[in-house]
């Protein structure tokens, strides 16, 4: 008798249990081989296998029974894309030139670590063979960038000053004498210090050898890299961090629409804060005399009550939030970091939380008119509520569809959309955290319009000055002229700055999904409204929405049509 063909959603799990395999990392997320030690296999071996999974899975999908129903048809949908897209990034090499600031193979070696149970002796002994473990994982990626080199594939010597600062601090070589390796195995039980600190010495050792092999070797042979990716690399990083084909010309043009209004509004909320002042100046006047909490521990604590105080609001009223899914910490990011805030989920049993994180960039003391719409979008009700969500409906959706599936614009313009309807509802009625949020939803749009613009290359329209920035009409986009133009209309300070524009030219069209995937959950929400009338009910819908798994941003569009 012929095989009965399996379902998508069988064939989605089966390709998760793969990559699981392959993948210590991975594993790790999803709360899986708790006494696992590897570390992720980053030499070209290891890429083309993973690969090659995605391939076999595809042929199995090709093979796959029916949907049935539309959870199977989203799984197997978001499945064919998800790896098609994969599979177009690696077959053009970019996996070859992969160094970044932020969330690149790199960041792999160390995040893993934060991730991993440390409750009992033999966890400990698992984070001490995983410490031990990484050169290995460090000799394979060299590897790959040596690979890199070999066939003129190389990421920008921007990027990998970068990295090399961050392995300064990861190794204690930017002044504090103090590897990170060491202070995380600080934390282990007694009897294993001398294994584990051994092991933390080893590790420190393979970042600083790899620093030295990034500053000597790589650095000089990518001398002449250029920032900008161009059109052809920039649409297909672009389709994998949105699940669709973009059109940069619309995008660029609607960017600067919101640019302008969003400017009209975050002139109204300066003028509330210090009658006068454009809203640079009020931002500079919240820095020096706003509410301020000092100390990384307080201002660690302080963001955990905003985040509970959002649980405890919103249960009941706009989402129904229970069980583990109220468990979300914040935590410190460990030092060499991006300058971004970020959130790591809960493993797929929840017995490891959600976990958002703040980098301090060398602070003591934290304005707060930026962070609590940060730790709306971070925790609650953005992405710890939508992960959550996702995972406590592990029955009706493939593990796939809420892990390695997740598509970045759907799950980041989301949390964008979280921050929009906590204004909406009235948590940010106060002047200057109004303006937090108004001048995070202006970094947003300033991703959009710069991203494309230094990447295509593209043309300064005529009215893009302001009264805080001359607006250089008809000249194309530069790292040097976005930096201006952040610096004008956005409250960071150099450091982040400089962070976000070596992110977004290192990690080509991820940053434009915020604002694009925030704009097909608003326009989704009013059809909705359109639709059902005077019976539209807020909470129903957001019970709807974050029950259906990740999807990129065109079958998003069309799901949401459907609630």
């Amino acid at each position: 008798m012929p095989e009965t063909p399996k379902s998508a959603r069988r064939i989605a799990d089966e390709h998760v249990a793969q990559v699981a395999a392959l993948d210590p990392a991975v594993a790790t997320r999803l709360g899986l081989h708790p006494e696992d030690d590897r570390q992720p296999d980053l030499s070209p071996e290891g890429f083309e296998a993973l690969a090659e999974a995605a391939r076999r899975t595809l042929t199995a999908l090709d093979a796959a029974a029916p949907p049935d129903g539309a959870a199977d048809r989203d799984c197997a949908g978001l499945l064919r894309e998800r790896l098609t897209a994969q599979l177009a990034v690696h077959e053009a090499g970019d996996h070859l030139r992969a160094l970044r600031n932020v969330n690149s193979p790199l960041h792999q070696v160390r995040g893993v670590f934060t991730m991993m149970p440390t409750d009992t002796e033999e966890q400990w002994a698992a984070v001490a063979g995983r410490l031990r473990n990484v050169p290995g994982a460090l000799d394979g990626y060299r590897a790959t960038l040596a690979e890199g080199i070999r066939r003129g594939l190389l990421s920008a010597p921007r990027q990998a000053r970068a990295t090399i600062a961050q392995l300064d601090a990861w190794t204690g070589r930017n002044g504090t004498g103090t590897s990170w390796f060491t202070g995380f195995a600080a934390g282990g039980p007694a009897r294993l210090r001398p294994e584990l600190d051994a092991a933390a010495d080893r590790a420190t050792a393979a970042a600083a050898a790899f620093r030295d092999w990034l500053h000597d070797t790589y650095l000089p042979a990518a001398d002449g890299t250029p920032d900008a990716v161009g059109r052809e690399r920039y649409l297909r990083s672009a389709r994998w961090a949105n699940g669709a084909d973009i059109d940069p010309a619309e995008a660029y043009a609607w960017a600067w629409e919101e640019f302008h209004r969003t400017v009209a509004e975050m002139r109204v909320e300066a003028e509330r804060i210090l009658p006068g002042a454009d809203p640079r100046a009020a931002m500079d006047h919240l820095n020096r005399h706003g509410h301020a909490v000092e100390g990384e521990e307080n201002v660690r604590a302080w963001l955990q009550e905003v985040i509970d105080e959002a649980i405890d609001a919103l249960h009941g009223t706009h989402f129904d939030i229970t069980g583990p899914m109220r468990r979300v910490e914040t935590r410190i990011a460990p030092p060499g970091s991006s300058g971004a805030p970020y959130y790591n989920g809960p493993s797929l049993d929840f017995s490891r939380p959600g976990r958002t994180y703040l980098p301090t960039l060398g602070r003591r003391s934290f304005p707060t008119w930026q962070l609590v719409s940060t730790w709306y979008h971070e925790g609650v009700p953005g992405h710890h509520l939508q992960t959550a969500r996702w995972t406590a409906s592990a029955e009706s959706l493939s593990t796939y569809q809420i892990t390695l599936g997740a598509v970045s614009a759907d799950k980041e313009g989301w949390a964008l959309y979280a921050e929009r309807l906590m204004d909406e509802l009235g948590f940010l009625t106060d002047p200057a955290r109004r303006l937090g949020y108004l001048d995070k939803q202006m970094l947003r749009i300033i991703r959009v319009i710069v991203d494309l613009g230094m990447h295509l290359e593209l043309v300064i329209p005529a009215d893009a000055a302001t009264g805080e920035w001359s607006g250089h009409p008809g000249e194309r986009w530069t790292p040097e002229l976005a930096t201006a133009f952040m610096a004008a209309h956005h409250g960071s300070e150099l450091p982040r700055r400089s962070s976000e524009i070596d992110r977004y030219l290192g990690w080509p069209g991820q940053a434009i999904g915020y604002k694009l995937g925030e704009r097909v959950w608003l326009q989704g929400r009013e059809a909705a409204r359109r639709r059902q009338g005077a019976a539209f009910d807020l909470r129903a819908w957001h019970g709807a929405v974050l029950t259906h798994g990740s999807l990129g941003l065109d079958a998003l569009a069309a799901r949401l049509a459907e609630v």
